[in-house]
């Protein structure tokens, strides 16, 4: 029987912002799930990636920031992207029945929960679905100052051909977190984890993501 998908609103200082929660029976985690900065929580990678995870056992809790709820085009400012975080994250503990409550996120979404984290927001651990650790064709300017002060678990989940993740960088920031940092490797998946020649919906890739997540979540449960 497929998994059940309810409507939340989430109270943002004086707004609100939509969001989505699946959560199978006997749930072993929730994940707090975040989107890019180019696309909302309905997004059929998301979509596909909330579904197939709910089948591994894990609950998730889909949410947009407020740029997206306006139906602005330019992501929020940091301070407000983690103001909302934190927000959400207080309404998944809630939904949670006290099981562990990570934070994940495709590229923009999955840096400011690390930035919240970094500011102290309660979190099991992070998983990254692509971190934008540099902007395309800048790798000069890293993104990484605040992810050697987090220390719980975290999972980088990156396309060989990810055009925001120079390879050899990211191995390098991910040895110098150390141990509680996981890189793994898509092989030859871009930032949103196509690979060239496989003819794959985006639903079905972020499907694809969700094995990998979900065995990152129950060995660091």
């Amino acid at each position: 029987m497929p998994n059940h998908e309810t409507s939340v609103t989430i109270a943002v200082g004086e707004s609100e912002v939509s969001g989505l929660h699946i959560r199978p029976e006997q749930a072993t985690a929730t994940l707090v799930l975040a989107h890019g900065a180019g696309a909302g929580m309905e997004h059929p990678f998301l979509q596909g990636f909330a579904e197939a995870i709910a089948g591994e056992g894990v609950a998730t809790l889909r949410f947009n920031f407020p740029y997206r709820e306006a139906g602005r085009r330019f992501p929020d400012r940091p301070p407000l992207a983690i103001a909302t975080w934190k927000a959400v994250m207080d309404t998944a503990a809630e939904l949670s029945d006290g099981v562990p409550l990570w934070a994940a996120g495709k590229s923009f979404g999955g840096r400011m929960a690390s930035m919240a984290v970094a500011e102290g927001m309660a979190a099991r651990g992070l998983v990254y679905l692509g971190y934008p650790l540099h902007a395309p064709g800048k790798p000069e300017k890293l993104r990484d100052e605040h992810l050697y002060g987090v220390t719980v678990p975290m999972l980088f989940l990156q396309g060989t051909r990810d055009t925001f993740a120079t390879p050899d960088l990211l191995e390098s920031v991910v040895k110098r977190i150390g141990p509680t940092a996981t890189l793994q490797w898509v092989e030859g998946g871009d930032h949103s984890f196509a690979v060239k020649g496989v003819k794959r919906g985006a639903a079905e890739v972020g499907a694809s993501l969700a094995p990998a997540v979900a065995a990152f979540l129950g060995s660091n449960s």
